[in-house]
């Protein structure tokens, strides 16, 4: 079948959908607000590509009962809906009917993406004054400005010789010129003196020569120039760089390694600079394992481990994850005692019996901004604000590749926003391969970038190992693109959503904690 092309199954499906509606309005019952979307290779939709039909098949990976259940919808049988025979239409809404109701209610996922990065520069961190060694990774509240002259003084950017006028020169006796010493003597045209780089040019001094550009006639005390000498040369004069009151850097502008060294060079010992972001991360689910092998229905926790960091290159400071389990309860006080800018659960977005975040979040008045996304995998996550002017909360899903992309969606434009960092600059790439899309929404897929060795443009490779409870694709990934509904053929260019580590390397701990 080809990309985006209607399917029988999808035909059959929406005959389905109508013998549904005719089989309640029987028993005199209307359909059920919708859950959350199930994924396209569960919910019978498009197909994934064939070479991961294996049993680490992606669609196959996320109705596995060993999974978390963020990504999965309860069944779609009303619990009070009125008996009907084994095989009637009515026993279990199609999942064609299930999208459809979710897809009504679900946020596009570039509206999504930009609504939480306008509410995280909407709330911006009030700015402190931070010193040098503490500044790396903020971002500048107020514009570096130059407080002199750089340099402030003529210098040499060479060790060699100062010399006045034409040569020859006759040269001046003692050690010379050296760096961050006093203010030199008048140089008379036709004297040379030794000079070291960095060190303040004498006045009237015509240029510099390079040591291995000049030839010494000691037993007559003469300088000779090998080469032709321009006036100026190899001297730094004042000001090259900037005048006293030149912006340096602007607002906004990461404090990297070099801006460090910009704003020490030029007289500043402290930044006026916005906050990390704090944020807390609270991971939910009775079946996650903190070490060793699964077992016994039990998986271990891969959101726990991963996140902090990933915050962190965000530029955040990340408290501890904490394991709360599959309590409401426990979930309640966590999040009427957090102090952090932003809440980050994982798991529990779905409708669940022990899916406690959106009765939970009902209960403590909190605004629901983002309930559910367009977007495969990850859809049901959500962006909340807790009541009274509280943290936002940003709901993930429990299966790591959704959680991946709730974090990109949301966790990530919004922390941005509040951080007050500048947006990737977006770019599109050409993908090398057909990638499958979901019939309806958008779909993020782990990618990594190629040169071509043939000396064509360079491209991205979408990787395998990319349904919702996977990283092995992810992991190999430096960035995910972004495929439209209905999917792309091998050639079409399509948007890149870079990963942090990409160009961050080689720096590791994420970039500045």
């Amino acid at each position: 079948m080809s990309v985006g092309e209607v399917s029988v199954e999808e035909a059959r499906a929406a005959e389905e959908e109508r013998a549904v509606e005719q089989a309640l309005a029987l028993v005199g019952r209307q359909p059920q607000a919708a859950h959350p979307t199930p994924d396209p290779a569960r919910a019978g939709g498009l197909s994934s590509p064939p070479e991961q039909s294996s049993p680490s098949d992606p669609g196959k990976a996320e109705s596995s009962a060993s999974q978390p259940s963020g990504d999965q919808p309860p069944s779609d049988t009303p619990p009070d809906s009125p008996s009907l025979p084994r095989g009637s239409a009515a026993t279990r809404v199609s999942p064609s009917t299930q999208a459809r109701r979710t897809r009504a209610h679900s946020t596009p996922w570039a509206e999504a993406r930009a609504l939480a990065e306008r509410l995280g520069r909407a709330a911006p961190l009030a700015a402190h004054r931070l010193p040098l060694d503490r500044a790396l990774g903020h971002v500048l509240a107020e514009a570096v400005v130059a407080l002199t002259d750089l340099p402030s003084f003529d210098t040499s950017a060479m060790d060699g010789w100062a010399v006045a006028g034409p040569g020859p020169w006759t040269v001046r006796t003692g050690e010379g010129l050296l760096a961050g010493r006093s203010t030199p003597a008048l140089l008379p045209d036709g004297e040379a003196v030794r000079i070291a780089t960095g060190a303040r040019i004498p006045v009237d001094a015509t240029a510099v020569i390079r040591s291995e550009h000049a030839r010494s006639d000691e037993a007559k005390g003469l300088l000779h120039a090998t080469r032709e000498v321009v006036p100026g040369q190899d001297i730094r004069p004042r000001g090259q760089e900037c005048r006293s009151g030149d912006q340096l850097l602007p607002v906004g502008t990461l404090v990297t390694p070099p801006v460090l060294g910009l704003a020490a060079a030029a007289g500043y010992d402290a930044l006026v600079a916005v906050p990390r972001p704090r944020v807390d991360v609270f991971v939910l689910g009775d079946e996650l394992l903190n070490a060793g092998l699964p077992h016994d229905g039990l998986i271990r926790d891969a959101l726990g481990p991963m996140l902090a960091p990933w915050l962190r290159t965000l530029g955040a400071e990340v408290t501890e994850p904490q394991r709360l389990g599959d309590d409401a309860q426990a979930l309640r006080h966590a999040l009427a005692t957090s102090d952090a800018d932003l809440i980050l659960t994982t798991g529990g977005t779905a409708a669940g019996p022990v899916d406690h975040v959106h009765p939970v979040l009902a209960e403590t008045g909190a605004e629901l901004l983002v309930d559910g996304v367009a977007v495969r995998p990850g859809h049901p996550m959500l962006l909340a604000r807790q009541a009274d002017g509280g943290p936002y909360v940003v709901g993930l899903p429990g299966n790591p590749l959704a959680a991946v992309s709730g974090l990109l969606t949301l966790a990530e434009p919004l922390l941005r926003g509040i951080a007050g960092r500048a947006a990737q600059d977006p770019y599109r790439a050409t993908v090398r391969g057909e990638v499958h899309g979901h019939p309806h929404d958008t779909r993020l897929v782990p990618v990594v970038h190629r040169a071509d060795s043939a000396g064509g443009t360079d491209h991205v490779v979408p990787l395998h190992y990319n349904g919702p409870a996977m990283l092995r694709g992810i992991a190999a990934a430096d960035g995910l693109a972004v495929v439209p509904p209905g999917g792309v053929r091998s050639g079409t260019e399509v948007e890149i959503l870079d990963l942090p580590w990409a160009s961050a390397t080689p720096w590791t701990e994420g970039c500045f904690t």
